[in-house]
């Protein structure tokens, strides 16, 4: 009897590319005794209509692993939309990179039903959660797994805000915004703007300048119990947009406070037993390979 029985099948990627993918572990899940579930909003993005396609709430109190067939976009949407069931997730990747993907289509036989029989490993990452105040008031909120950003939104323009963490003044800064990363989001925006990479399972966070108008800005590394508060300042003579996981936009006004901070909410990634964090960035980051002997 395999470990997870209950399969349920995420996508938000129509391409053909990825309806053949769904297809083909469709019937290799049905060949291998697992039910099969679709969530209802990806799947009619997709273009995906089947008896047992299911609402969010109704899909996630029914399946016991949830498989994200994409890129690390589609992982990302999926992992939001599902960090309060406790659902695992494993991706099956069509994407680029694919840091949070790990399985590419054709290893399905040799990756994937070895997962569905228990031969896995798991690991816990956290979400950080934005939350916008005007005037003392909450104007906006979300979650991200990977990254939230401040930035001028579609203006070429430097921005200037203040920077606290736990209530202590750290800076104030002239950039083009900053990027608060998890050790998942190491790996993706937070990188390309010079941060560091963390490892996926430390309780750590980045705060890292994008472009900063003085060279002695530096990323910064916190613990992840850190409460960080940017004010975006009076002076600025535009809008600043916070950016969460590169989808979802809280527009902000000069003077509003965007509190971040660890979500209460975890979300556990399956991965094959041979799943290696510095495989992957050799792999996807072009790193060198092991000298000969």
């Amino acid at each position: 009897m395999p470990h997870f029985q209950k399969i349920g099948i995420y996508a938000n990627n129509g391409t053909s590319h990825v309806r053949s993918a769904i297809t083909k572990l469709e019937a290799s899940l049905d060949d291998f005794g697992c039910g099969v579930f679709f969530e209802k909003t990806s799947s009619a993005n997709v273009g995906i209509s089947k008896d047992t396609t299911l609402s969010i709430d109704d899909f996630c109190a029914e399946i016991d692993l949830c498989v994200v067939v994409g890129g690390d976009g589609s992982m990302l949407s999926a992992c939001r939309k599902m960090a309060s069931s406790k659902v695992p997730l494993l991706g099956v990747n069509l994407g680029r990179l694919g840091f949070l993907t790990d399985i590419s289509p054709n290893e399905i036989e040799n990756l994937f039903f070895p997962v569905l029989k228990g031969d896995f490993k798991s690991s816990t990452r956290f979400l950080l959660e934005a939350s916008v105040y005007r005037n003392s008031r909450l104007i906006g909120a979300d979650i991200a797994v990977n990254d939230i950003a401040l930035h001028p939104g579609m203006a070429v323009k430097m921005m200037s805000f203040e920077l606290n963490v736990d209530g202590e003044f750290v800076y104030s800064q002239s950039s083009d915004g900053l990027i608060v990363a998890s050790p998942t989001g190491s790996t993706a925006y937070s990188l390309s703007a010079g941060g560091p990479l963390v490892y996926p399972t430390l309780n750590a966070m980045v705060v890292v300048p994008m472009n900063p108008h003085t060279l002695s800005s530096r990323p910064i590394v916190l613990d992840s119990a850190s409460v960080i508060d940017i004010t975006v300042s009076e002076t600025n003579k535009l809008n600043p947009v916070v950016t969460c996981d590169g989808q979802n936009d809280i527009v902000t006004m000069p003077g509003d406070v965007i509190t971040i901070s660890r979500y209460k909410d975890e979300i556990t990634l399956i991965h094959p037993q041979n799943s290696n964090f510095y495989d992957a960035c050799r792999s996807k980051l072009g790193w060198g390979s092991k000298l000969s002997s």
